[in-house]
């Protein structure tokens, strides 16, 4: 379908996608729910669109690990994905009765999103059979991301958050571009024939050893940065705290998100999955609540600190315990369920709630989120003491 015509290595492809994905998703992110306020759209329906956003991940992440795993072509599902995404957000040029906007931000989200499960996957099986670390790609990702923050900020700043939609459409344009760049990833024929008990086998999986707790702990823990997602930018911007300062607070998260997972290798020999969980769900109960009290700007960069345990800690205790507790053919199945409930349900759910709760505390909307947070923690302690018993 599309030949290079230089041989390129497949960690600068996989570098490449990755790259363009993530520099258009550092924007999209913190910044659309400014261009919403931009557009006119109250609170509620600012929280009615990040829900819709992510709620699309919850049909867009199952769909896309099947269409990955069924298509003669892994690339297939990547480019498919990366194309919904630019022509959604291109639809939003001429948008402005809000629930078109809610409309386009469902399948935009959807479609945007559902690529990082799909990405992941193909790129960690690729570099298992092509003998070439995962985490240089990834990590180039999280740079550009932090570009994006940091860029997408500065000229929001200059131009108004029109701009949040105008880098977001480069972002995914390049994607679309860089995602012809990617191996083939051919799929047998064999493999992409469903078996007879494949239904089965999946659901007796994902129910097995301890994943249910698993699940219920990486929802919760991740679906409490709903009001981050959704209002932080909003809320400090309401604050006084400029756009371009917005840009390096995500900055920092990233940041600490980036140095936690290069060195993690030494802390996950000492600590298991689930107690990496259990970390994720206190740091994030304490992140919520010190955000709450609308600390000043010189504060805040500390807090974003705490990324590193809410996301990277609880990204990363799910992904080993899975790995851990799955059979290998579902493991693309279990991220891709995760996803959905953590990046998807609840996280929707969370940013619904926050629409109403920004509307009535602004800032303090944050402490909503220690509620989703303090029951991912019981799951996730009731998960480590599951597993001290198992063995």
């Amino acid at each position: 379908m599309f030949a290079l015509p230089v041989q390129i290595p497949r960690p600068v492809r996989f570098a490449l996608f990755y790259g363009a994905f993530y520099l258009g998703f550092g924007a999209y992110l913190p910044y659309m729910p400014v261009w919403y306020e931009t557009r006119g759209l109250s609170p509620e329906m600012i929280g009615a669109a990040a829900a819709a956003s992510m709620a699309g991940r919850m049909i867009a992440a199952p769909l896309g690990a099947m269409l990955a795993d069924r298509a003669p072509k892994k690339r297939w599902a990547l480019l498919t994905y990366s194309l919904v995404s630019f022509f959604a957000f291109a639809a939003f040029i001429p948008a402005t009765h809000p629930w078109a906007i809610i409309v386009l931000a469902g399948i935009a989200g959807g479609a945007f999103t559902g690529i990082m499960p799909i990405v992941d996957a193909f790129a960690i099986q690729e570099s298992t059979r092509k003998k070439f670390a995962f985490g240089p790609p990834r990590a180039f990702g999280s740079a550009t991301f932090i570009l994006g923050n940091v860029g997408a900020g500065g000229l929001i700043g200059w131009l108004g958050g029109e701009a949040a939609l105008a880098w977001t459409l480069i972002g995914a344009a390049l994607a679309v571009l860089t995602a012809l760049m990617l191996p083939e990833g051919r799929n047998r024929p064999q493999d992409r024939k469903p078996q007879a008990d494949a239904q089965g086998g999946v659901v007796r999986a994902m129910v097995s050893n301890g994943l249910p707790l698993a699940f219920a702990a990486s929802a919760l823990i991740q679906g409490a940065h709903g009001f981050y997602y959704g209002f932080s930018a909003v809320a400090w911007r309401a604050e006084g705290v400029p756009s371009s300062a917005v840009g390096l607070l995500w900055a920092t998260g990233v940041g600490a998100e980036i140095v936690f997972l290069t060195f993690s290798g030494r802390l996950l020999n000492r600590v298991s999955p689930a107690m990496m969980l259990s970390l994720g769900g206190a740091a994030s109960i304490l992140r919520w609540l010190a955000l709450s009290v609308s600390p000043p700007l010189w504060l805040l960069f500390p807090f974003q600190l705490l990324h590193a345990l809410t996301f990277s800690a609880t990204y990363l205790g799910f992904l080993r315990y899975a790995a851990d507790n799955s059979p290998q053919r579902f493991a693309s199945m279990a991220q891709a369920i995760n996803s959905a409930f953590s990046g998807g349900l609840i996280l929707a759910l969370a940013a619904y709630a926050s629409g109403f709760a920004f509307k009535a505390f602004g800032a303090g909307g944050f402490a909503v989120m220690a509620l989703p947070s303090g029951l991912g923690l019981i799951f996730a302690l009731w998960l480590v003491q599951s597993s001290r018993t198992q063995t």
